[in-house]
């Protein structure tokens, strides 16, 4: 006896957020129910992607089916990862863990948090009460691969790292955009199903498209102007943008926020001695390119500048990131229709939560915490990846002696990657929270694996905070767990405590319960929260019909900005609210938010923090590098890939080998490499072997390979990836390059030779 259901979801996948369709196939077997899925399509309903969907989201059953998913758990014995029971596993981790953390202290013990968990509730409510539980300062994550720049601008000029601001995408008249490729990534740090055709409806009603890239990608084909820069000069770019609307008194502040903005003059001198003819050697641009899009930005209706990881992972991408929002504020884009914008989150944020208008401003450092071997400080509660393979083995008695990673995979996505490599085999110990036995996890003495995506109730805690539209859409898990799976919430709970010492049976509810009970007195106490003053065993007896991630979930909606406040406004967002509306709440278009959003000490806008402004003088120090260096490497994306864990599905990676070395035809002639043949690619750090690509569709001096790749090491588990491997580029970014504001790793600029194998 068969029958069908019809589940409604956001796709985990990327930062998107397209709602999902999915038939469920319900079979009833004697006194067994068994479920699966047979369909999944584009929800055409969602008040959001109104049905878009990527050949990603289509995948989650492939995913969810993959034989190489780990369903049990995993404990290497002899060199050999081998299945146990989840008490067999609880107890090694224990056992093993404890006795590290009693022998050597807990900051012996680090913790590496990846990509996935952005886009998954468990990971994201529940690592910090992992990393408490630990109660080591030694965290890492993809963050310092990524977008830690932005958010590091940002908490200098608006108070707080989560205060980002977002191209008002549907309303704008003009959009610049540095180092982002949305026809490939759909976005990010900026949520917007189906961000190609918003960038194609900004066309369609008489607005312009700029790209700023050093390669021709699908979204700089699609554009009005492609700006060919030199990779890793954004800044130099953006700053002679400055240096223009001065010199041709085209700056003009929006006007509600005119009086709110500090450092005005200080900006106007720091760009003064980057005129377009000054940088123009290290752009690689003519002066009157620059200049031509310097004042289409200032005379456009509304216009906005975006820009995302081409910028971020460069040598200056905390300055890039700070000068795209300074080219914002001076361009009178700042915080109004069709500008730069902040998005009011259903389940709020920093900058929804306290006093309006002012806060504690932002600093890097706190409590003194650096690295011990080169001294790096800490950046909102983490220290630079590329820092942690010499902590495992440079830093003597202080160093790292057990590692747990949690959805991550560092040995393809991080700098100097045969270096951590090597490092991971001289940890004492090493948990892994995975679903797969990958070229990281494969160094893992135990891995744990979590739920798959489909198995887990969704929201985009993280994400929505960055969407295009105040939209919230909250998903019920589609599937059932296993037989004796525990959710990643719990596993993660579970981790706590054992790190508290409380041993292998501890509940993982005790974590759970101890965080709701907080979060609940903190907002009573609160005189700003909705709920300020209320009863806590009120609020709790509310909250209680649920757990996990769905209680903190209801806690959240209900205070938000929306929020029912726990019956003081019953048409209110809350989690029956949101499952009532299984395709989501609008709560419409982006609203100005200044002076309210900001959190900085002084309450204004900082628009020259004194640690950018003194970044200025390293900008003049390398105008002269840049000019030196001959060829340089960059990365690229592709539709069908989410990083390295997407590559074990078939239907993603199968057909034309994306994994290639993207050359330029007056190069490959002066380096002596043919089409189709295999070049030897070589860095300060390491080489690789690659397929040439030769295309006109990247500017001289320049080649690319996709992040991500390289699959095949012996102990792992990936079939599909094998077969496809490809090689790892981050064999040749180095571990030494990093941004000093950001402690962010140079993936992108990378000085390299390319000679004919």
């Amino acid at each position: 006896m068969t029958e069908t259901r019809t589940a409604f979801r956001t796709c985990p996948l990327c930062e998107a957020g397209c709602g999902l369709e999915i038939s469920v196939e319900i079979a009833k077997k004697g006194d067994r129910t068994e479920e699966r899925v047979t369909r999944i399509r584009g929800d055409m309903n969602d008040v959001f992607s109104h049905g878009y969907i990527c050949p990603k989201g289509s995948t989650l059953k492939q995913l969810h089916d993959d034989p190489d998913r780990l369903r049990r758990p995993l404990v290497k014995r002899n060199g050999v990862h081998v299945e146990v029971s989840w008490p067999e596993a609880w107890d090694e981790v224990a056992g093993r863990l404890g006795e590290i953390i009693e022998r050597h202290g807990r900051e012996s013990v680090a913790a590496y948090l990846g990509n996935p968990g952005a886009h998954n509730v468990g990971a994201l409510l529940y690592n910090r009460t992992f990393l408490q539980g630990l109660g080591s300062r030694r965290r890492f994550s993809a963050s310092t691969v990524d977008q830690m720049p932005k958010q590091v601008a940002c908490g200098y000029v608006f108070g707080s790292g989560a205060t980002i601001p977002v191209p008002d995408l549907d309303h704008t008249d003009y959009l610049l955009m540095l180092g982002a490729n949305p026809y490939a990534s759909n976005g990010s740090l900026c949520t917007a199903p189906d961000f190609p055709g918003r960038l194609e409806a900004i066309r369609a009603r008489g607005g312009r498209v700029v790209v700023v890239d050093p390669r021709r990608s699908r979204t700089a084909e699609e554009a009005d102007l492609w700006v060919p820069i030199r990779p890793g000069a954004d800044a130099y770019f953006l700053m002679s943008i400055v240096q223009v609307l001065f010199a041709e008194t085209l700056v003009r502040l929006p006007e509600h926020i005119a009086d709110l903005v500090n450092g005005v003059d200080d900006v106007r001198e720091a760009a003064s001695a980057f005129a377009p003819e000054v940088t123009s050697a290290v752009t690689g641009l003519e002066p009157d390119l620059v200049r031509r899009v310097a004042r289409e930005l200032a005379a456009a209706p509304s216009a906005a500048v975006y820009g995302r990881i081409g910028t971020t992972t460069t040598e200056f991408g905390t300055t890039t990131s700070w000068l795209v929002e300074v080219v914002n504020a001076l361009t009178g884009n700042l915080d109004r229709r069709g500008g730069a914008m902040f998005t009011t989150p259903a389940v709020g944020s920093p900058s929804t939560r306290g006093k309006p208008g002012v806060g504690a401003g932002f600093r890097i450092g706190r409590g003194g915490g650096k690295t011990v071997v080169r001294g790096y400080p800490e950046v909102m509660g983490e220290y630079p990846v590329a820092a942690l393979a010499e902590e495992i083995t440079e830093a003597g008695d202080e160093r790292i002696r057990a590692l747990v990673t949690v959805a991550g995979n560092p040995v393809l996505s991080t700098p100097h990657s045969q270096q951590l490599d090597a490092a991971l085999d001289a940890l004492d110990f090493m948990v892994s929270v995975d679903i797969y036995l990958n070229e990281t996890t494969r160094h893992a003495d135990v891995i744990l694996p979590p739920p798959s995506q489909l198995q887990r109730e969704h929201y985009d805690v993280a994400l929505l905070s960055f969407a295009v539209r105040n939209v919230a859409n909250y998903s019920d898990a589609v599937l059932a767990l296993d037989d004796d799976q525990p959710d990643e919430w719990e596993i993660l709970c579970k981790l706590a405590l054992i790190a508290q010492g409380l041993g292998p049976d501890a509940d993982p509810s005790l974590a759970d319960e101890a965080q709701i009970d907080a979060l609940v007195r903190s907002a009573i106490a609160d005189p700003t929260s909705p709920i300020h003053g209320r009863d806590a065993d009120e609020i709790r007896a509310q909250l209680d019909r649920h757990r996990g991630p769905t209680r903190q979930l209801d806690f959240m909606l209900q205070t938000g900005p929306y929020g029912a406040a726990f019956g003081a406004n019953p048409n209110g967002a809350s989690i029956d609210h949101l499952r009532a509306n299984p395709h989501g709440v609008d709560y419409g278009p982006l609203q100005t938010r200044l002076p309210d959003a900001l959190r900085t000490k002084s309450g204004r806008v900082e628009l020259a923090p004194a640690e950018l402004l003194a970044d200025v003088a390293r900008m003049h120090a390398h105008l002269d590098e840049f000019t030196r260096r001959d060829l340089v490497l960059v990365g690229r994306r592709h539709l069908r890939s989410n990083n390295s864990w997407m590559h074990n599905i078939d239907v993603l990676v199968k057909g034309k080998p994306r994994c290639t070395l993207h050359v330029h035809p007056d190069d490959a002639a002066r380096l002596g490499v043919r089409e189709g043949s295999v070049a030897r690619i070589t860095s300060r750090v390491g080489s690789v072997d690659a397929v040439v690509e030769i295309t006109d569709g990247i500017r001289p001096g320049v080649v690319s390979l996709p992040h991500g790749w390289g699959h095949g090491q012996p102990g792992t588990r990936l079939r599909v990836a094998a077969e496809r491997a490809g090689v790892n580029s981050n064999v040749l970014t180095d571990h030494q390059a990093i941004d000093p504001l950001s402690g962010t790793s140079v993936l992108n600029g990378i000085p390299v030779t390319v000679v004919p194998v």
